[in-house]
């Protein structure tokens, strides 16, 4: 979480929200990892964990990941729970929860719903207290070059 929070920082300074993910195989080796591209690639689906998930189904020659586990700073939004349920993720661990967008608990909870089909292992809050604050920074610093502009 450290190594994804420090690659968040630098991604912040670009203007894109400083959200990364990193996908771990059954082995514990990195096989996808992404930060969020909305902005730079003027793409809705420009999530880190969409994003890692794509290279992750590349390297990996599939798109199950029953055995894989993914690791974000923010807990994913419903469309990102969404796509690692359809994607059979083993399990997921995230930084801060999200209250007013989370899809692992913040507001809804895909990985139990009763229309899942797919049950994940979800941990979240590792080292939450960090990766809340690198976010509340961030959107402060962004409401203050707003209003500057």
């Amino acid at each position: 979480m450290e190594l994804l929070i420090q690659r968040a920082a630098r991604l912040g300074e670009t203007g894109e929200v400083p959200v990364t993910a990193v996908i771990l195989d059954k082995d514990g080796k990195c096989i996808g990892h992404g930060s969020n591209r909305r902005t730079k690639n003027r793409d809705p689906l420009g999530h880190a964990e969409l994003v890692a998930l794509k290279q992750a189904s590349l390297v990996q020659g599939d798109w199950r990941f029953n055995d894989c586990t993914l690791i974000v700073t923010l807990e994913p939004c419903p469309m990102c729970a969404g796509a690692l349920t359809q994607a059979r993720m083993g399990r997921v661990i995230f930084g801060t929860f999200d209250s007013k967008r989370g899809g692992l608990g913040g507001t809804i909870d895909l990985a139990s719903h009763k229309s899942a089909h797919h049950h994940m292992n979800v941990s979240g809050g590792l080292m939450e207290h960090d990766t809340r604050k690198q976010l509340e920074n961030w959107f402060k610093k962004q409401r203050k070059l707003s209003k500057k502009n």
